[in-house]
């Protein structure tokens, strides 16, 4: 299946596409340009109905499975990723905006779990403790929970979800992806080659959607384990409503990260350092630095530093070699990064751009229609 020139994406369950019976439908734009990409669906709750069936239905044979058998299906399907790493960066560029560079590294460092994952049958190996007591012994043994659900971020659409599915499925357990709707397309692609490395069909599931698809899954009885990354008001919902409904949920939040640059620090390097980590992947990596506190001396030509490295970015689309940062994934991230800018000089602070928000919006807006905006 050509996913690229798919108008409306399907679900995949099963083992195969699946279309959703949602009447509700997002747009995928691609960030760099403003372009439509595709439609994505809603998922309702018959929908996950459907896949935790499927799931469901699989998990008996799955997890009977050995593991080492297991361990090889991963094994090739790690294979595959690697031999579709350029073409996975694309559509993942295309989507987020982030640089090929960048897309790939995301991809590598999933398949680093993969590549953890296939050594599942030493890692759930249980214990025994012969007369830990008269005449007792004692012993430990690891078992599979059985439906698991994922839900994932739109930063890193490859990396994320392989930190979730692959200890899941080498486990034994099967699973459910509900990607983000801004980028979906990769989910698919990632199930297509699982299939394809041998996972049997209802073991990987996906379901496209919004919060109707997420309380569905927090509050299906037939999931029995939730993991989230996301922001931390939601991580919040996420493992309340998850928990008040019997499930195992592991629910990572935002946070706010900061560098302390001291008096001896190489300040050039410091500055190229925290240029990456500020602003790489557009500022979307979970761990962006967005706060730097220099310390006595370091402060003034620390500033000038960063402020003469932050001019030379090269801004761009992502598939452009030249490209060091693409676009914010949508219109509304970028207004809102301007806004903080603007907050922040009206608290006190400089900018080197004195242009105000207003300005810069109706710059970009009298370029092209807001639907077609690129995010810059």
């Amino acid at each position: 299946m050509d996913l690229t020139t798919l108008e409306r994406l399907p679900l995949w369950i099963g083992g195969k596409p699946t279309p959703s019976r949602t009447t509700r439908y997002g747009e995928v734009t691609n960030p760099a340009t403003g372009e439509f990409l595709r439609h994505v669906p809603f998922a309702i709750a018959e929908d996950v109905d459907t896949a935790v069936a499927a799931a469901t239905e699989a998990w008996a044979s799955w997890r009977a499975a050995p593991a080492l058998r297991r361990a090889r299906t991963l094994m090739r399907f790690r294979e595959l990723m690697e031999a579709h790493k350029k073409d996975l960066a694309r559509l993942l560029s295309e989507e987020h905006g982030k640089t090929r560079v960048d897309a790939e590294g995301s991809i590598t460092r999933g398949i680093e779990v993969v590549e953890f994952a296939t050594g599942i049958p030493h890692l759930i190996k249980g214990e025994f403790s012969d007369s830990v007591g008269s005449d007792v012994d004692s012993f430990s043994l690891r078992q599979p929970v059985g439906v698991c659900a994922g839900i994932t971020p739109f930063n890193f659409p490859a990396m994320v979800p392989m930190w979730m599915f692959p200890i899941a499925l080498a486990c034994g357990n099967t699973f459910i992806l509900k990607p983000s709707e801004r980028d979906p397309t990769l989910s698919l692609r990632m199930a297509e080659l699982l299939k394809e490395a041998g996972v049997p069909d209802g073991v990987f599931n996906v379901i496209h959607g919004d919060k109707e698809a997420v309380d569905a899954i927090l509050k299906h009885p037939g999931i029995r384990a939730v993991s989230f990354v996301g922001s931390t008001p939601i991580a919040k919902y996420i493992y309340e409503t998850g928990t008040a409904h019997g499930k195992r949920v592991q629910a990572l939040g935002g946070a706010k990260n900061h560098a302390v640059v001291l008096p001896d620090a190489n300040l050039a390097f410091a500055a190229e350092a925290l240029i990456g980590a500020a602003y790489g992947s557009a500022g979307e990596r979970c761990m962006a630095v967005s706060v730097v506190v220099a310390v006595g001396e370091a402060a003034d030509p620390l500033r000038d530093l960063l402020a003469e490295r932050a001019r030379r970015i090269a801004v761009g689309p992502g598939d452009r070699p030249e490209s060091e940062m693409g676009p914010v994934i949508t219109c509304a991230a970028r207004d809102r990064i301007v806004g903080l800018i603007d907050r922040g000089v009206a608290e006190g602070a400089s900018s080197s751009d004195r242009r105000s928000s207003t300005a810069r919006r109706r710059k970009w807006r009298s370029t092209a229609k807001r639907s077609s905006a690129p995010c810059w």
